[in-house]
This record gives structure tokens, sequence and C-alpha cells, in this order.
């Protein structure tokens, strides 16, 4: 991987249409540390789910059920939540919003291009 940009200009980074109500734009990256904001229309999920990697998640803004190793919780703006590796996790948008996603080391597969 090249060296990584210092700065990320929201307007010049792409947001990649998931599809389902989501979207995801990376905000910046190196090999040990990621951050990503992800759009959530009001009822789309992200489907239960694990990896590899260490995940703190922030909520921007909206509501979320969301539930990681079989817990449960609904959460609002301001709140945020840790994800061990491998533990399954997942979310329910209540109200529309916005996650800002940590994840260490970096989702290589979120990168399927360059950017920066």
């Amino acid at each position: 991987m090249p060296a990584p940009a210092a700065f990320f200009l929201q307007e010049t980074i792409e947001v990649e249409d998931l599809g389902g109500g989501i979207k995801r734009q990376i905000l910046g990256f190196d090999e040990s540390l990621m951050v990503v904001k992800v759009w959530f229309e009001e009822g789309s999920i992200g489907y239960l789910h694990r990896h590899p990697h260490t995940q703190v998640s922030y909520v921007e803004s909206g509501e979320f059920e969301v539930q990681v190793g079989g817990h449960k919780k609904i959460l609002k703006a301001g709140d945020s939540f840790y994800i061990a590796p491998n533990m399954e996790h997942g979310a329910v948008c209540k109200k529309s919003g916005v996650l800002i996603d940590t994840f260490s080391p970096y989702r290589e597969e979120f990168l399927d291009k360059e950017i920066g």
C-alpha cells in the first residue's frame, strides 16, 4: 500500500451506494486504521456478520438497534459501541442516520481502487 494521504476532502471522496438504503464513504486510512462514514435510511439493515478487525462505531445521528455478540441495545446520536475481532454484530436503522466506523487494521476489501 502506498503512503496514505495526509488530507481527505469529503467532496473529492466517492460515496459508494451499497444498496438497501446504505451508503459508505472512506474518510481516511493506513495499514493499521480506517475511518468510514456510513449513511442509513430508516429501516435499512446492516445484517449480522463478523470480521477479524477490531471496530468502534460512533452514532453521529439517527437511531439504531445494534446487536453485538447476541446483546441488543438502542443507540442514539452521541452513543458508540465496540466490536471485538470475529464478534458477530449488526444494526437496524430505526431513524435515518449516520455511523462513523473505525477499523483496525484497515478493511482491505473496502478498497477496490486507491483513494487520495
